[in-house]
């Protein structure tokens, strides 16, 4: 291994060495915690220091990084206090997740760290949101986000490389190529002869380097951020290494051939690195038994911190409190919800709203397919691109996962996006990035996910099964989100603003057949509807419908052609969080429900509602409550097929049914 010392003065090479040292002497400490029961689980980076280090401190301290399991070096080199990352292993209160999250499963906003996700090709997506948001902010730049060798099999790396080469975006991509992901060896997990070849398939540059060397990690990620700023573009760097522990302790290393830990223990970074300031006069042997003997009692001061945590206590409210991002509704605009009107379409109200909320927010973004010059499958973002430029208003590579990630990395910057699924259904390619990186990041490690994803769902329209299908429900079931479903123009405009306004992931599901049958007055201010409240559509005494979405009208028309029938009808408009004080409302006012949705039976939301109001309504019901909802089937495409499928072909039934009680 040859160390090209470049200008490096003496005091940076020490600093270097102390900087490489730190993490391998808190390794070595946790392994001996990890035996002794104090920590319980531990993803060893020993052997692989050079390159969490190197690049950590190539970069500046205010560059987003994006790390995984083995890159404590990113931690240490940031200048984290060691005794809250202490806390944070040994699960306290007091760690960075309060308890909830494991070993380096938790990010920092003040140091500019992004915590993983156990799917680990998320992160990369994400550097892509932030690289873009430096972009738009004109700051040169960049961000880094590391993969290991397995995690380029993962659909996420391509899509995230596609879009950072496709929208010129400066991101180092960075892999840690250590021959295994877990117990698989890289000949079982590509046939490419190298990794970084993989570059030119994008469109971008790459290079392979040694990682173990610390010198060449940094010269060589300086170089590549350099190249990133001037040029705009991303780059891929393959660092070959080796872990000279299991994947985790508890998996072990029986699967490793002898010889490799030899012939890898032979290039430790660390005691090559070492070897170098010996022979370059930079350090004496006294001087590094200085420097390790300072880091032991840093090390064990810093522990006996950690050791005086409080203990864990536990608080229902607490842990509830802190899935959402802290929002309050702003009063002035929810009083605006009743000004001057126009009448217009449903269409025309989430276009508007999409409209003013650019102009309210500068650097705000929206992304989808086709969204730009053809102005989106539906045409509601049509002349956007004339008003608000290309930069704010982009086109999208069909990679529905990474956008998402995108959109979570420019949350991280301050930027509000919206993304549009060109249809709900084909949200089922972005569902990690939406259940376990946007829902969960606030509880996790306080960091707001202000992200929109539009949702243009239903049937109606003969569109068949991958464009018609209802899966909000899906999605009432994730703590963090925010699931809106509006019915009218109104409705439409308003939630839409609430929902960018709020700083928490809100879906906001559109019906395509209402976008252009539906018509009604719609305010002209910016205004918002409060999220988590219902609507009484109108007052009755003999039965409670309580729906949303397609129902509503369903029920109205209903009511329209059965006068004799007095029918309360509640729009829920939001499906999490619920509206119980008026779902309760609804309940008592006939004591006869009707839960009604175009989703299908089995698993719709209308089965938490039923068991909610029999669980705390049991008292006021006069009759069982019944559901209404689509068949079990997936939706077909022929029309008659689908008229059949809908549950507004059975809502005369229930109805019926409901009244003989």
């Amino acid at each position: 291994m040859d160390f090209n010392r470049s200008s490096f003065t003496n005091e940076e090479l020490i600093h270097i060495y102390k900087s490489i040292l730190q993490p391998r002497m808190i390794e070595e400490k946790m392994l001996v915690l990890l035996r002794q029961g104090k920590i319980s689980k531990w993803f060893s980076g020993i052997g692989q220091e050079a390159i969490s280090v190197g690049a950590t401190l190539a970069l500046e301290p205010d560059e987003w990084i994006m790390p995984l399991h083995r890159n404590l070096g990113v931690f240490t080199t940031r200048n984290m206090p060691l005794h809250k990352l202490f806390m944070q292993w040994q699960g306290n209160k007091d760690g960075y997740s309060k308890g909830r999250e494991r070993s380096f499963h938790f990010g920092t906003k003040e140091h500019h760290i992004c915590g993983m996700i156990s799917h680990l090709g998320p992160q990369l997506a994400i550097a892509d949101g932030v690289a873009l948001a430096h972009q738009l902010k004109k700051e040169n730049k960049v961000s880094l986000a590391f993969s290991g060798d397995g995690g380029t099999s993962e659909g996420d790396f391509h899509e995230a490389l596609n879009v950072a080469a496709v929208w010129d975006l400066p991101v180092i991509f960075l892999i840690e190529n250590n021959g295994y992901g877990l117990s698989t060896p890289i000949n079982e997990q590509f046939r490419c002869a190298q990794l970084v070849d993989k570059a030119k398939g994008y469109g971008m540059e790459g290079v392979r380097i040694d990682g173990n060397n610390i010198l060449t990690v940094i010269e060589t990620i300086k170089g590549v951020r350099e190249y990133c700023i001037k040029n705009q573009k991303p780059y891929l760097i393959e660092c070959m290494t080796f872990r000279m522990r299991g994947h985790e302790e508890a998996s072990g290393t029986k699967y490793v051939p002898k010889e490799l830990f030899e012939e890898w223990g032979a290039k430790d970074p660390i005691k090559k690195f070492e070897q170098f300031l010996l022979d370059q006069h930079v350090l004496t042997e006294m001087d590094i038994a200085d420097i390790r003997n300072a880091y032991k009692e840093e090390l064990e001061k810093e522990l006996a911190i950690a050791y005086k945590a409080a203990p864990m206590t536990i608080s229902d409210a607490g842990e509830l409190a802190d899935v959402y991002a802290p929002h309050n509704a702003d009063t002035a605009l929810l009083q605006k919800a009743g000004g001057p009107s126009r009448d217009a379409r449903f269409i025309d109200a989430i276009s508007e709203g999409l409209k003013q909320s650019m102009e309210r927010y500068p650097n705000m973004v929206i992304m989808g397919q086709d969204i730009a010059e053809y102005g989106g499958a539906f045409k509601i973002t049509e002349g956007f691109v004339e008003k608000f430029g290309k930069q704010r208003i982009r086109n999208t590579p069909i990679c529905e996962s990474a956008i998402v990630g995108a959109a979570l990395g420019l949350s991280l910057t301050g930027i509000k996006s919206v993304m549009e699924m060109q249809f709900a259904d084909f949200v089922t390619v972005g569902f990690n990035q939406i259940v376990n990186n946007l829902a969960k990041i606030h509880y996790r490690w306080g960091q707001q996910a202000d992200v929109v994803v539009r949702m243009p769902t239903g049937g109606g329209v003969g569109a068949g099964p991958f464009h018609s299908q209802s899966n909000e429900a899906w999605f009432t079931h994730v703590p963090g989100l925010k699931v809106v479903y509006p019915s009218n123009p109104h409705d439409a405009k308003g939630l839409l603003i609430a929902a960018i306004n709020d700083p928490n992931p809100v879906l906001f599901f559109e019906h395509k057949a209402l976008y252009r049958s539906v018509s009604g007055l719609l305010p002209v201010d910016y205004y918002e509807v409060e999220i988590g409240k219902a609507r009484l559509v109108q007052e009755g005494e003999d039965i409670s419908v309580i729906t949303y979405g397609s129902g509503v009208h369903w029920a109205v028309e209903y009511q329209k052609n059965h006068p004799e029938i007095s029918m309360h009808i509640l729009d829920l408009r939001t499906l999490l969080p619920l509206d119980y004080s008026s779902i309760r409302a609804a309940v008592q006012q006939t004591g006869k429900v009707l839960l009604l949705h175009e989703d299908t039976l089995v698993g719709g939301i209308g089965g938490e509602i039923s068991a909610w109001i029999s669980e705390h309504c049991f008292e006021l019901l006069d009759a069982p409550v019944l559901r209404c909802a689509s068949l079990d089937t997936p939706i077909p495409f022929n029309i008659e097929l689908e008229k059949n499928f809908m549950a507004k072909s059975r809502l005369a039934q229930s109805i019926e049914k409901l009244m003989q009680y």
